[in-house]
């Protein structure tokens, strides 16, 4: 899990040293599966650990994230 939430915003920044918008594109791309991955790790936690505590405040704010990173890629095809 830890994986994934340092994916996210190390891919964007990967991406942003790219030459063009198209890599960039492709890096935001990469940086979306980072939060699905989360999303179904958290999944598998609460099947196999239910003393944890996976709530839907976890789930609501992997999908804002999932939200701001296709933003980010509508705008960035918008100014191409």
């Amino acid at each position: 899990m830890r994986r994934c939430s340092i994916s996210i915003p190390s891919n964007i920044a990967e991406g942003c040293s790219r030459r063009s918008n198209k890599e960039m594109y492709r890096f935001l791309e990469i940086a979306l599966g980072s939060p699905f991955e989360l999303e179904t790790q958290l999944m598998l936690t609460k099947d196999l650990y239910p003393s944890v505590g996976v709530t839907n405040q976890h789930k609501s704010e992997i999908l804002e994230i999932q939200k701001m990173i296709n933003a980010f890629k509508s705008k960035l095809i918008a100014s191409s």
